[in-house]
């Protein structure tokens, strides 16, 4: 039986989407790596195809990952299947020519000619949820790309529009907007969000959630061996990633995995599938959007639909073991 919840336009959908940010390959802002390194495209689609294949129909990217790359590859594949829903993000500019950020970007004029390109790119005539991409961006200076993305739903561009944020004020400045439909945020085993999942279900917004798997801690692959290279966005040492220290997992997360793995794995699940039931118990509305990258990946998240929630019991045993070390806001994608 595959879980179930409604999105941002009510509608019935699976309850788990794609995140694209690694399938867009190299790409930097201001000098540093923000990508997750080569990423082959042939793989990359394949893994796309299997997604759909399997039933997901939320395909998360955004115009700066891989400053269009990875809308390339989704409209390459998805292009003439209507029941698939594409969230994309706008608010950073690109230069697909050095594969960089150019930084913030809220002149209507701008976010137009960004719009338009990714509409190309995706090979759609609308956007199903168009999210504000920087959290940075304070309430006042998010509000003209609000009124634009108001006037680009009126033409039919844009179907409903959100904001990618950790801030739960900034989440109910905008919460009663016609229009705004969704949060994507960051939320996983190590960060409980709760006040924020709490706004969003009391303005009825639907929770995409972000580095769902601890940007690939809780995918059951990393080993306190691993090193990640210099493109990877996991080996810089930014102020969010305390997952990860000089290119390397922090020790102290995959000893807490260690605490809890019996328990994410109850009933036959896998440790990525666990990490995602847990989500689900958290708020059964969720929508997670785990970076796939591979078809392999695909079927093993795509199982976590089978099983659904965590039992309530194994949950709440789980939370009596969290004392989620050192994990303050993260901000991936």
């Amino acid at each position: 039986m595959t879980f179930k919840t409604i999105d941002w336009a009510g509608t019935s959908v699976p309850a788990l989407g794609m995140g694209c940010w690694a399938i867009g390959g190299p790409f930097s802002m201001a000098g540093r790596a923000v990508g997750w390194g080569a990423a082959d495209d042939a793989t990359s689609k394949a893994a796309i195809a299997a997604a759909y294949d399997a039933g997901l129909r939320i395909f998360d990217t955004a115009q700066a990952y891989g400053t269009g790359h990875s809308e390339t590859l989704l409209g390459e594949v998805l292009a003439g299947k209507p029941d698939v829903r594409i969230v994309t993000k706008v608010g950073i500019g690109t230069d697909p020519d050095t594969r960089s950020l150019t930084g913030w970007e809220t002149d209507p004029a701008a976010l137009e000619r960004s719009l338009d390109a990714s509409l190309f790119r995706l090979k759609r005539d609308q956007i199903d949820l168009a999210l504000l991409h920087p959290n940075e961006l304070s309430v006042e200076e998010a509000e003209p790309v609000f009124d634009w993305l108001d006037h680009e739903r009126a033409k039919g561009r844009v179907s409903a529009f959100g904001w990618s944020t950790d801030e739960t004020q900034k989440a109910q400045a905008y919460a009663n907007r016609d229009g705004f439909g969704a949060v994507e945020l960051a939320a996983n085993l190590f960060f409980r969000p709760q006040a924020l999942l709490d706004t969003l279900h009391e303005d009825a917004l639907v929770p995409l959630i972000r580095s769902p798997l601890g940007m690939g801690l809780l995918g059951g692959r990393i080993t306190k061996d691993t090193r990640f290279p210099a493109d990877d966005v996991r080996a810089k040492d930014d102020h969010w990633l305390k997952l990860f220290d000089e290119g390397r997992p922090n020790p102290a997360f995959l000893d807490k995995i260690n605490e809890v793995r019996a328990l994410l794995t109850a009933e036959g699940r896998s440790l990525a599938q666990g990490a995602i039931g847990w989500l689900w118990a958290l708020d059964p509305r969720a929508i997670p959007v785990p970076g796939l990258r591979t078809p392999k990946q695909v079927a093993d998240l795509a199982g976590a639909l089978e099983y659904g929630p965590l039992p309530a019991a194994l949950f709440d045993e789980i939370e009596t073991l969290m004392d989620r070390p050192g994990a303050d806001q993260t901000r991936p994608g």
